[in-house]
């Protein structure tokens, strides 16, 4: 495998949801641990589950893996980086400064901008550590998808330049404050980033165009901040002999092998590894140690061996019921790869389809909702929530009205404040509260940002509500913030989609519960690409088959109000035709 040849010391990989980073920066520890080093596996990611890969609980501290000496984990908790952050930053003043102005910076310090700061600040810190430097050879970085990556690994170099630049009276003074005390470790944040002798950035990918075309747009960007030590690694293969007869089988691998054909022209430079689809779910050690063996793993079913019926309700069944209330909000949520763009663009199309006015959005900043549509249709409409667009539209508004009235150094003050990278949370939270506010009279279906972004977002969400509540409960007013819209069933409806993969679930589970938390009850469950729902023949496929019944029988049993399974089809699901194939495929009526 290139991408473990001469591994330096930061390993980072990174991709669109779903293409299985987790799963390969476990596999990879276990090598470099096989081969007697010692090796820190640090998940960035949100809606973390490398504790649930290995079978124990991490959280925000290093935590040894009992079962394999050498290793240890870490998965860096937004919330409580966030609140350690702030005792930082308050403790050191209370019972000093007056009660009232702690309260302020308390104020300054509970928005989602603390949230990113702090969690980057535990990321930089990894990168500058000396001492643990010393103990982990190491250090492997299992990232959340694309967008977000993109934003932890540009903000080094924007806050560094920030800070620089000597922007000290912003409205994120609080965490600034703290920042300011880091410009150096920073700045040498920075430099180990760009050093090809200590960073390697691996592109995970599937064999799919959206996938690679994701990779391509990361291979740019991250190159472009001095990150050019990069591999591609296409993961979940599936194998040729598969698809002898199958025909199922045989439309894959011809998906695949046309897509690699086709594969990017800024990816065609770099070291290509390709690791081939396993027949079992990559849970626990002894699968993840097989991930990365090039000999083809054996399915194991026995001769005559037949699969069960599969029954379980369509996605039309659910549309049926969606398209009774005339309006209002679908958001999709779930991981990054289990097709949320997809599934989003096959409901808004059948409601269209139905005569329906229909708004389709993403906040996701790797959605292709362009590409998936690859057309036009009566009666829908379509936008992107576009971080940079509505960041500079919010900047200019606020120039407009708050800075009417300033004089030339106050514009430029105020200007300056405006180039914080806190500047986007606040934007993209506006934008998410304008589209929310367009279900009252049409459905909006939202496809959503992968777990962890979604559920800061919804953070926002909620802080922006709390402050309402305190601001207008006093005076009797009637009032109706975007997160009571979210919690009221009546106008907002919650997908969560899923794939019959053991990991998948339990993170659409966890998803549930934090929403749940939120107030937020979801609607419905879609386990979506499906082979138990599609007829298969290849031993490969039919035992991953196998595998998934368990899975949509505990989604059907214990997870779900109601829910709906979607088939994998042979021909991707591109364009409105397709979209509607897909909103009302029906399942197989016999056996496979």
């Amino acid at each position: 495998m290139h991408f473990l040849d001469h591994a330096p010391r930061f390993l980072f990989f990174t991709g669109k949801g779903g293409v299985g980073k987790t799963s390969l920066a476990c596999a990879t520890a276990l090598h470099l641990v096989a081969q007697g080093r010692r090796v820190l596996l640090v998940s960035t990611d949100p809606a973390s589950n490398v504790g649930q890969v290995f079978g124990i609980a991490i959280g925000n501290h290093i935590t040894p893996v009992p079962e394999v000496p050498g290793l240890a984990a870490l998965e860096i908790d937004p919330q409580a980086a966030a609140q350690g952050y702030r005792d930082r930053i308050v403790g050191p003043v209370r019972g000093v400064l007056p009660d009232a102005v702690v309260k302020g910076i308390e104020e300054q310090l509970s928005g989602a901008c603390t949230t990113e700061i702090a969690a980057f600040d535990e990321f930089t810190a990894l990168l500058t550590d000396t001492a643990l430097h010393a103990q982990y050879e190491h250090i492997l970085f299992d990232t959340a998808p694309t967008g977000h990556t993109i934003r932890l690994l540009q903000l080094p170099g924007a806050w560094s330049g920030f800070l620089e630049a000597g922007k000290g009276d912003a409205s994120c003074l609080g965490p600034l404050a703290g920042l300011e005390k880091q410009r150096e470790r920073y700045q040498a944040a920075v430099e180990a980033l760009a050093d090809p002798a200590h960073t390697r950035l691996v592109l995970v990918a599937r064999a799919q165009p959206a996938t690679l075309r994701e990779a391509a747009r990361t291979h740019a960007e991250l190159a472009a901040i001095g990150l050019r030590q990069q591999c591609l690694v296409v993961n979940g293969v599936l194998p040729l002999a598969e698809a002898e007869h199958d025909p199922l089988a045989a439309a894959v691998c011809r998906r695949e092998r046309a897509a690699l054909a086709a594969l990017p022209e800024g990816l065609r430079a770099l070291p290509l590894d390709q690791v081939p689809l396993k027949p079992f779910n990559l849970v626990g050690i002894d699968a993840l140690r097989q991930l990365l063996d090039a000999a083809p793993a054996t399915a194991g079913e026995a001769p005559g061996e037949s699969l069960p019926l599969l029954q379980a309700p369509s996605l039309s069944r659910l549309v049926d019921e969606i398209a009774q209330d005339g309006h209002g909000l679908v958001m999709v949520m779930g991981k990054g790869g289990v097709g949320k763009t997809t599934l989003a663009a096959a409901v808004a199309v059948e409601l269209a389809h139905r005569g329906h006015e229909v708004h389709l959005t993403t906040s996701d900043p790797a959605a292709h909702l362009q590409e998936t549509l690859a057309g036009s249709l009566e009666h829908l409409s379509v936008s992107r929530i576009d971080p940079h667009e509505v960041t500079e539209r919010y900047r200019q508004q606020v120039l407009a009205s708050k800075g009417a009235g300033l004089d030339a150094a106050g514009r430029a003050l105020l200007e300056e404040d405006l180039r914080s990278p806190c500047t986007e949370e606040i934007a993209v939270f506006q934008a998410f509260s304008r589209v929310i506010r367009e279900a009252g009279r049409k459905f909006v279906v939202m496809d959503t940002a992968p777990t962890g972004h979604t559920l800061l977002l919804l953070d926002a969400t909620g802080a922006y509500h709390r402050d309402i509540v305190r601001q207008m409960g006093d005076k009797g007013l009637h009032f109706t913030t975007p997160m009571m819209q979210l919690q009221d069933p009546k106008q907002t409806k919650v997908l969560i989609a899923t794939l019959a993969e053991t990991t998948p679930v339990l993170e659409a589970a966890n998803l549930q519960a934090d929403l749940r938390r939120a107030g937020i009850e979801p609607w419905a469950w879609v386990v979506n690409n499906s082979v138990a729902a599609a007829r298969v023949t290849s031993p490969l496929l039919r035992q991953r088959a196998r595998n998934e019944l368990r899975e949509i029988e505990a989604v059907a049993t214990r997870h779900a109000a109601r829910h709906a399974v979607v088939p994998l089809l042979s021909e991707e699901p591109v364009g409105v035709p397709r979209l509607l194939q897909l909103a009302g495929a029906a399942l197989p009526t016999t056996g496979a």
